[in-house]
């Protein structure tokens, strides 16, 4: 409680030894300890020291790499010492969790300070940890706001660590001498955690995908994986993007740093890059330090996700233990994140759906590595042992190193055949076989050359034709029924030409020949405008090895509204490049004899073209050895 007493006075008389604070601890009561990086490490020596001493204490903490293991002191006594109460949602896979997974409390980061302010879960005692009072006898928790900020307002008794490297951070993290009951100063390094830039090749690729859907003025939301920081490296090209994060890491310092993040067109908090906790090295700590760009906020502000919604182009950007077929995600804390922050995940997904061009972004890696040496898919038919941290219904984007996908309004089946064009090719087969097993997916259907596929990122393209944002990239699976679509509104002079024949039904059997395609003897390049996963396919041209000869012959279709604007030219420039990437020696296509736009076409490239008549069509060659 506040005291009439000037607060240097009061500081002075209320400074004790971490012995003498731990000796006002009593058994039976609750005790929290700050979170993350801010952990009162001296404090929590001094409470391990009298541990024995104690009955009944309960700790209550964040699901954090512990400095002292709680749960094994609470093993080995039988939780007659203390017991442990783990804020955490989030699969208990892992040997680490699993063992003590009667300590969790399943809880949304946005709701953890309400649960302490409202003392639905009363809080006793308070170990924070605290910069060194200013001038005005202000504090700050520094590197962690999240809910310890909630907890030192709601405790009966508040002891907190001095420690003059804790960074003085800006926004809602300061507290008062005056309601403050000990403090103990003690000096010592922060937690932290060295920064590397050494991101594996699959999270690198899974970044390179999720970089392609982020726009410039976003405003991000990122874990603490390590696919999340390479998608963060891979946004070095991006400009003007904001932050609003439960986590500050050091790669969003690298971007700061670069000029990449501007937070001037986030809509609501401008200029200011907003979370409520960092983990990183001592660097992101000094960047930290009195620097005004910087607002940290508890975790009922920085995860609410009204709060989120505000933001203009709010991305979430997290990482997926495993899913299943249907797009259910479950999370599980890593040793290689250091710590959880799993908690926050659903928050983030809901809010960043409600934004303005807001993106709901989850990236997962397609395998995992057993004990034994062996892979595993991370995903599977369906989620068994694992939590379901984000329903189907919730999920929309989702990245692997193989690609990425949209499945919001997707039906079942189209999942699935979206979630198999992510897994590993050594699994999609069974997956595909047990999808139909439980009736996911009808028995007709097949991936045919899809199933050993690796999506050629490479291919694609954006352009603006009239004014118009077109990609042009290769088919997935799930574009089937937009193939379709695309067939179905040629006009009828356009479908004469393409398949010589007025061809009036488009059956799935034609339309999987085009999307599920191995993208070396059969190509499909498909030209899209629209919005990412919901775009409308307007072209698509067609490649495909002959039997018996060195030559693929191609074929295309372009939507009215595009003709005459050059797409056809893109298309062939790039269906030359990859027949030859993959070893064929020329292109040829069938025509009618008075298709002079296909026979223009066909001369633009820098090769010697052939004509032959052939049953009454003319047959188009040319190959790559006779350069023009």
């Amino acid at each position: 409680m506040p005291t009439s007493k000037h607060w240097a006075d009061s500081y002075v008389e209320k400074t004790v030894s971490a012995e003498a604070a731990i000796g006002k601890i009593q058994s039976g009561q609750r005790v929290f300890i700050g979170s993350g990086c801010g952990e009162p490490q001296e404090l929590v020596k001094a409470l391990v020291a009298k541990a024995n001493s104690f009955s009944g204490l309960e700790i209550l903490r964040l699901l954090t790499l512990e400095t002292v293991s709680f749960a094994a002191i609470a093993d080995r006594t039988k939780d007659t010492s203390l017991n442990v109460r783990s804020i955490y949602l989030g699969s208990t896979r892992s040997e680490a969790i699993s063992r003590h997974k009667r300590f969790i409390t399943p809880m949304n980061m946005s709701d953890v300070p309400m649960l302490f302010s409202t003392r639905k879960l009363p809080i006793n005692v308070a170990m924070i940890q605290v910069s060194p009072p200013d001038d005005f006898g202000w504090m700050s928790l520094g590197i962690s706001v999240d809910v310890t900020l909630a907890a030192a307002r709601a405790a009966d008794l508040v002891i907190a660590q001095i420690n003059p490297r804790m960074p003085r951070v800006m926004g809602q993290s300061f507290l008062h001498v005056n309601y403050v009951d000990v403090f103990v100063e003690h000096e010592e390094p922060i937690l932290s955690v060295p920064y590397t830039n050494d991101p594996s090749e699959a999270d690198q690729l899974i970044g390179k995908h999720i970089a392609r859907v982020i726009e410039d003025g976003s405003t991000l939301q990122i874990g603490l994986d390590a696919a999340s920081q390479a998608t963060l490296q891979a946004l070095s090209n991006k400009t003007d993007l904001g932050v609003h994060s439960q986590f500050l890491t050091d790669d969003i310092m690298q971007l700061y740093a670069r000029g990449n993040i501007t937070n001037q067109r986030k809509g609501f908090n401008d200029g200011k890059m907003v979370a409520s906790m960092a983990v990183g090295s001592e660097d992101l700590y000094e960047f930290l330090n009195d620097n005004p760009a910087v607002d940290f906020h508890p975790s009922d502000y920085v995860n609410d996700p009204f709060v989120i919604s505000r933001h203009n182009r709010m991305v979430s950007l997290n990482v997926a233990h495993s899913m299943d077929l249907t797009g259910q995600m479950a999370a599980e804390a890593r040793l290689s994140s250091r710590f959880a922050g799993i908690s926050g995940i659903a928050d983030f997904v809901r809010g960043a759906r409600r934004s303005p061009g807001g993106k709901s972004i989850l990236m997962i890696r397609s395998t995992s590595q057993n004990e034994d040496g062996s892979i595993r898919s991370n995903i599977v038919p369906h989620l068994q042992d694992d939590v379901v941290l984000v329903p189907r219904g919730d999920v929309h984007f989702v990245a692997s190193e193989y690609g990425i996908v949209n499945l919001f309004g997707k039906s079942l089946q189209e999942r699935v055949i979206a979630m198999i064009s992510l897994a590993h090719p050594d699994f999609r087969e069974e997956l595909f076989k047990e999808s139909k097993e439980l009736g996911l997916i009808g028995t007709e259907r097949t991936l045919g050359e899809a199933v050993k596929a690796i999506y050629p990122v490479k291919l694609e393209e954006v352009l603006d034709l009239d004014g118009q944002r077109v990609t042009i990239r290769p088919s997935k699976p799930v574009d089937e029924r937009r193939i379709q679509e695309h067939y179905y509104t040629l006009p009828k002079e356009d479908v004469l030409s393409r398949f010589f024949c007025q061809k009036s039904h488009f059956t799935r059997t034609d339309v999987e020949a085009r999307s599920h395609t191995d993208y070396v003897n059969a190509l499909s390049l498909v030209a899209v405008t629209g919005e990412f996963g919901f775009g409308k396919i307007v072209g698509v041209a067609e490649m495909m090895r002959l039997r018996g000869a060195n030559m693929a012959e191609v074929a295309f279709s372009v939507g009215r509204d595009l003709q005459g604007k050059g797409l056809g030219k893109i298309f062939l420039r790039k269906l030359a490049e990859a027949a030859r990437e993959n070893g064929l020696a020329g292109l040829m296509a069938f025509t009618s004899p008075g298709n002079k736009g296909m026979i223009k076409l066909f001369q633009t490239l820098p090769y010697k073209v052939q004509k032959r008549l052939e049953d009454g069509d003319l047959v188009l060659t040319c190959k790559f050895e006779d350069v023009i």
